[in-house]
């Protein structure tokens, strides 16, 4: 009996022995292999994990798609127009009167934007640069606006609260701001003590494309973009919209 039991178990081990020879013997056909994730797209573009590797995580970098174009009006949304100016690449010029923001492309078209501008009393015209750019900038109210109301804070760190929003392009040694805002339902008003607001998904499109030193050309808030491509080329400028759907560099 003890001979036959030893003798079922060694019989046992060796069928265990001859199935793991034969698999592993066999050839899988077809195996999964993993690939690596591609950090870029082809051709050297932006792909979705560049920006989480470039910057940090943060719970406020998601405010941008909570308050963007989406709720606005048709005609102050995010869109590619036709618009023939002098004006290099890269200049952007801000439609008082229209509360539009352009962003030349070149080629006879140019991003436009929906903006708020200054209240009356607050408007103002020229050429300046941008000389910096923040992300979340903190805000300090300026002296002037500080005597108007002196129930402002003095400062204000960035984040969702703030009502410089997610971005802000600094413009000259001015005090005004192109900038974010958190209340987007002021977009296409006459608002502002002079800066220029964008919804945060805006804004933070606009200062993926504009570098500092970027030329900014503020229009007069009696003559709108067709009257400065008049006086600049003898032609009236185009901004008909063509309504194509701008990609977001976010």
């Amino acid at each position: 009996m003890a001979n036959f039991e030893k003798t079922r178990i060694a019989n046992i081990a060796l069928g265990c022995f001859a199935a793991i020879a034969a698999v592993t013997a066999s050839p899988l056909g077809n195996p999964a292999l993993a690939e690596p994730l591609a950090l870029a797209a082809p051709g050297g573009g932006f792909s979705i994990f560049d920006r989480v590797l470039r910057e940090p995580a943060s719970p406020q970098r998601s405010l941008g798609s909570a308050q963007d174009g989406a709720a606005l009006p048709a005609h102050l949304r995010r869109q590619v127009v036709d618009f023939r100016t002098t004006e290099a690449a890269g200049t952007v010029i801000i439609d008082t009167p229209n509360t539009y923001l352009y962003y030349v492309l070149g080629g006879g078209k140019a991003i436009r934007y929906g903006i708020g501008v200054g209240r009356e009393g607050f408007t103002w015209s020229g050429v300046q640069t941008v000389a910096r750019k923040a992300e979340w900038p903190d805000w300090i109210p300026p002296a002037e606006m500080l005597a108007r109301q002196p129930y402002l804070p003095r400062f204000m760190a960035g984040g969702p609260g703030n009502p410089l929003g997610a971005r802000a392009m600094y413009l000259g040694g001015t005090i005004y701001r192109i900038h974010g805002t958190n209340a987007p339902e002021t977009i296409g008003g006459r608002v502002s003590s002079g800066c220029i607001r964008m919804v945060n998904d805006d804004v933070i499109d606009l200062y993926g494309r504009v570098n500092v030193g970027a030329k900014v050309v503020v229009l007069p808030a009696e003559h709108g973009a067709d009257a400065y491509a008049r006086a600049r080329s003898g032609s009236a400028a185009s901004v008909a919209a063509n309504r194509t759907s701008v990609p977001s560099l976010h």
